[in-house]
């Protein structure tokens, strides 16, 4: 059910875990280079990819599709092709991934006849046409975040385990779904160039590496160079959250898992992020997950 896999590179090497479940297949990898280089990767697998660009930068050319993706870290899509043949080219030198495929059939019984964009993307499923279910890159926001941190961080095992990966995979594509719906109604974009748009991603992972002492916002308009307003437009475009909501959201999931994998006390853990008093941790994390720390410490 869950298998540790290597892979070496000309010029890097590849960790990573695969969780198998009921056909699903679900993956977490990191790519580790000593330059930047490019590699290729196949299948020969009819299956329905869900794929997540969690950190770093890359292009990559898919043969099925004729299309080249120049990609910033932080992004997410589904795609189809019978054979999937691509040439990757890192643009940094750590990349983080994450996957689930879907065998053809489980995912046209879940989606031919939900959302308009996924009952589209079904037809040419059946049609046994290659597609990619969005010409527009998703983000990879808190919502979708917070599920591929539980699926890696899961705790459960043997049939709970299988249950709750099935029931996470299913989340994840709805809200990657959703996010594809979205992004067709959405209006004119205020982030328009891929430097300011990875300046972006550089906040996101700047809290993301100090959510125990988060710089404040003109920090991290110094740090990334640009002015406040254009990151707090920005920010709020690409993540659909602001940059105090989005660091709520991850003090309160880091929280979440120091309780569910830690002996640490719940007023430990206030203190270790940022809290002033216990009271105020516990009032916040009630309101984002509707239990308090005490229930998710006793009852996982």
């Amino acid at each position: 059910m869950e298998e540790k896999q290597s892979r070496e590179f000309e010029k890097g090497s590849m960790t990573g875990v695969v969780w198998q479940c009921d056909g699903i297949r679900i993956g977490h990898a990191i790519s580790k280079f000593t330059e930047l280089s490019s590699f290729s990767s196949s299948s020969k697998t009819d299956v329905v990819r869900m794929h997540f660009g969690m950190r770093g930068n890359y292009s990559f050319d898919y043969k099925q599709l004729n299309k080249t993706f120049d990609l910033i870290g932080g992004h997410h899509n589904i795609m189809y092709s019978h054979d999937f043949d691509m040439v990757v080219n890192n643009k940094t030198l750590e990349l983080e991934t994450f996957g689930i495929q879907f065998p053809k059939d489980l995912f046209i019984r879940f989606t031919e006849h939900s959302s308009e964009s996924l009952r589209a993307f079904c037809e040419n499923i059946i049609a046994g046409r290659s597609a990619i279910l969005s010409d527009k890159w998703g983000t990879i926001d808190s919502p979708i975040q917070q599920v591929i941190q539980q699926i890696i961080h899961c705790r459960y095992a043997d049939d709970l385990k299988k249950l709750f990966l099935l029931s996470k995979s299913i989340e994840l594509l709805v809200l990657c779904a959703d996010a594809a719906g979205a992004s067709k109604t959405k209006k004119e974009i205020f982030i328009k160039n891929a430097t300011d748009k990875e300046k972006i991603i550089a906040v996101r992972d700047l809290i993301n590496d100090r959510v125990h002492c988060p710089p404040n916002l003109s920090e991290i308009a110094q740090f990334v160079g640009l002015n406040e307003y254009k990151l707090k437009r920005g920010f709020k475009e690409t993540f659909n959250n602001t940059v105090f909501g989005y660091l709520t959201d991850q003090r309160l999931n880091l929280a979440r898992q120091y309780l569910l994998d830690t002996q640490k006390t719940a007023a430990e853990i206030a203190s270790q992020l940022g809290y002033a008093t216990p009271q105020h941790f516990n009032n916040a994390f009630k309101k984002k997950f509707g239990i308090t720390p005490y229930l998710v410490r006793n009852n996982p």
